[in-house]
């Protein structure tokens, strides 16, 4: 077997025929791992003397495209914290708001102190040990502001004193889990599903790039340390200009025949 027969095999793979449909890049990328591994095989088993597949590398996958919910989406979400004025409540919109209006990963919201939170910027602690510092908007300070000065205290004295920005019931540290449980069930309450805080991270991205934020400005208020994976948000908002291009303009597509 040659190398151009390996090249053979995959474009059939992408092409399908009458009796096999075409398969997606990904599927195909499968595939081809199970070949390249047996060709691998063959050859340190010295079945064969060359590996015709060594050369042939997988397609690439397309870039994951995230999802994202709404600005009224990300307003019912906060509406539904909880009951009205308790110290929990507080919390809860503090997290939902900080988790939004920052961009941050939930272990970076969870691992803040009190410490961290100034006038109009809070200090997150990334991947890699990495520190960055993001503003805050007002709906933010605003819940921020009323956690601290009201439901933080009560909450505080159920426990032994820590410098946690986010507390359990019990006065300790909240966790990661504890956080999912705080969305999921605001999210339930809102009567909105799949949403998860990474997703807020997402709207956070998406909706700055709608607005008109250079790309370089959210790769940096997010964290990352690539551009590239930033600007897999702007396709989002490549895909809601086509659908409403298809939707609201009239002749958008040829008619088939």
């Amino acid at each position: 077997m040659a190398e151009a027969d390996v090249e053979a095999f995959l474009t059939a793979l992408r092409a399908g025929d009458e009796r096999h449909p075409a398969l997606v890049a990904s599927s195909a990328a499968r595939a081809m791992s199970a070949v390249r591994g047996l060709h691998r095989f063959a050859l340190r088993e010295g079945m064969t003397a060359h590996d015709p597949a060594r050369a042939v590398h997988p397609p690439s996958r397309p870039p994951h495209q995230p999802r994202a919910i709404g600005v009224a989406e990300v307003e019912r979400l906060m509406a539904a914290a909880g009951p009205k004025d308790a110290p929990l409540t507080e919390r809860n919109r503090a997290l939902l708001e900080v988790l939004y209006g920052t961009g941050a990963r939930i272990s970076e919201a969870v691992a803040l102190a009190v410490e961290d939170v100034e006038a109009e910027r809070v200090r997150l602690r990334g991947k890699g040990g990495r520190v960055r510092v993001v503003p805050i908007g007002g709906y933010a300070r605003e819940a921020l502001g009323a956690y601290l000065a009201r439901g933080r205290p009560l909450i505080c004295a159920h426990g032994r004193g820590t410098t946690a920005l986010f507390l359990n019931a019990r006065g300790g540290r909240l966790t990661r889990q504890g956080a999912w449980e705080v969305l999921r069930s605001a999210a339930e309450r809102a009567g909105l599903s799949g949403v998860s805080p990474h997703m807020l991270r997402h709207s956070f991205a998406t909706h700055l790039l709608d607005g008109g934020a250079d790309v370089r400005v959210v790769q940096e208020l997010l964290g990352h340390a690539s551009v590239t994976t930033t600007q897999v948000y702007t396709l989002v908002g490549v895909d809601l200009l086509r659908a409403e291009y298809a939707s609201a303009r009239p002749r958008a597509d040829r008619p088939t025949s």
